[in-house]
């Protein structure tokens, strides 16, 4: 039974649809990352299953519980965490701090994101607007490993930050989903970088899934990896579907 399950979803922005009859799986401790150029929808995916953005038709389902009337806020409880594009920190407060932050009711274990990133136990006491951009993304996902979650949404960890850093970021991802069973769906414009870690990847072209493939195979397609950075004219083209 798939951990975080997408039927037919049409989702939006004042009732103007970017995404259309989505449908996509995430195993337990599985890792799939969301291809596609930019506009394709990807954000808006990820937007649409933490509850940021309107959905319009479809099903959302976590461990077969239908996601569909709660709110964001109640979302995350049953274990959605999102880490936005652009960190969603707070510069004003520490590092120790941002851990201290919760919803009512709700513990945050900071010896989860410092096992996992180090280097944020050495400036625990630093406020997070003077940190590094690669300090900031660890504070950012490890506020999300905090949570402890049963799904993990990403979207470009890599916005910003120098490639090395995101060969740092990106394994500690694949070693948490499979040590914790947490199921990640992921975002991410380096996208062989991305396909080193992940299971499975799905191409996403005008709002809508063309392909689906284990990352074994997206690796190999590179006319396939080429089509994820163009339209969805290039994409026909280059499979001989000329529209």
């Amino acid at each position: 039974m798939p951990v975080l399950e997408v039927q037919g979803l049409v989702a939006g922005y004042e009732d103007a649809a970017v995404v259309r009859n989505l449908s996509l799986t995430i195993g337990k401790g599985e890792v799939v990352v969301l291809l596609g150029p930019n506009g394709a929808g990807k954000t808006t995916t990820l937007q649409a299953i933490s509850g940021l953005v309107q959905v319009m038709s479809g099903s959302l389902r976590l461990n077969a519980e239908d996601l569909m009337e709660y709110s964001p806020t109640q979302r995350s409880r049953k274990g959605i965490a999102h880490v936005p594009e652009g960190r969603g920190i707070f510069a004003g407060l520490t590092v120790a701090e941002h851990f201290r932050l919760g919803y009512r009711g709700e513990h945050l274990d900071a010896d989860v994101a410092y096992s996992y990133f180090p280097p944020l136990a050495g400036v625990a006491n630093r406020l997070a607007g003077v940190l590094s951009g690669g300090e900031q993304q660890m504070l950012a996902v490890g506020r999300a490993l905090a949570r402890e979650p049963s799904v993990l949404l990403l979207d470009e960890l890599s916005l910003g930050l120098a490639p090395l850093v995101v060969e740092v970021l990106l394994p500690v991802i694949r070693s948490y989903a499979t040590e914790s069973g947490c199921s990640v769906l992921l975002v991410e414009q380096h996208i062989h970088l991305a396909l080193e870690v992940a299971d499975r990847g799905y191409l996403l072209v005008n709002g809508e899934i063309q392909m689906e493939k284990t990352a074994k195979e997206l690796q190999d397609d590179k006319v396939l990896i080429a089509a994820s950075y163009l339209g969805k004219s290039e994409f026909a083209a280059s499979n001989g579907n000329e529209e």
